[in-house]
């Protein structure tokens, strides 16, 4: 998908953040809708399908969280959340309502550009044409091709990014993929020391896969190294 077509959605009550956003996105070739609030932005998240998200945190009524949750309940869009915070609880609650990527005011507008343009990279990638078309482990069947997966045949919703990160390691099943491997191969190179992004979505996979999240079977931790896909022979 070239910027030309694809449509970006910003969510964010500042009128200067807006502009900002919208000519930096505009001259990098995207086509930009804004709305002020997070009810206006669900409504038009509904109306026009955008490719892309710039969702702002703090917004009056419905925080940029309760909005991020909602979107997930109709949509698996990429959304990148703009926020004044920067604590380490914020990022990571912004992942488990479903957030790709978050970036901190203030910001340059070539970062942002960058961050978009690398979450839809990864949204859009799909496996190599010499992968296996599907990857079972245990009662998970992973089919690359087709990027679904399921669970004793009932399928599992995962957001682009939840099925990268499962897709590397079904590709690698039964060997240890490092931090930094898994942090360069599902975000891009630029992320390969953001271990908070790696420990976010492990934890989203575990709790949609696996029975007892808390004592994980099928995506065991490597103290100190990494993650692996255990699967039983």
């Amino acid at each position: 998908m070239s910027p030309g077509r694809t449509r970006v959605l910003v969510v964010d009550d500042d009128p200067l953040i807006v502009r900002l956003v919208r000519t930096h996105l505009e001259r990098a070739g995207f086509q930009v809708s804004a709305a002020g609030d997070g009810q206006e932005g669900l409504t038009l998240a509904q109306r026009e399908s955008p490719d892309f998200i710039i969702l702002d945190l703090m917004l009056p009524g419905m925080d940029g969280y309760d909005v991020c949750r909602k979107l997930r309940e109709l949509s698996l869009v990429p959304v990148l959340m703009l926020t004044a915070r920067g604590e380490q609880v914020d990022k990571l609650r912004g992942f488990e309502m479903g957030a790709d990527d978050y970036l901190t005011k203030p910001f340059s507008p070539a970062e942002l550009i960058a961050r978009v343009q690398a979450v839809l990279r990864r949204s859009q990638q799909g496996a190599a044409t010499d992968t296996p078309a599907v990857v079972r482990c245990g009662e998970l069947a992973i089919d690359l091709a087709r990027r679904r997966v399921s669970i004793r045949d009932e399928p599992v919703r995962l957001t682009p990014t939840e099925f990268r990160l499962l897709e590397q390691l079904a590709l690698n099943a039964g060997k240890v993929l490092t931090h930094t491997e898994l942090l360069t191969q599902v975000w891009g190179p630029e992320y390969r020391d953001d271990r908070d992004y790696l420990w976010a979505y492990v934890r989203h996979l575990r709790r949609k896969l696996e029975p007892d999240p808390e004592n994980p079977r099928m995506i065991v931790s490597e103290p100190g190294v990494g993650y692996v896909l255990d699967c039983p022979t």
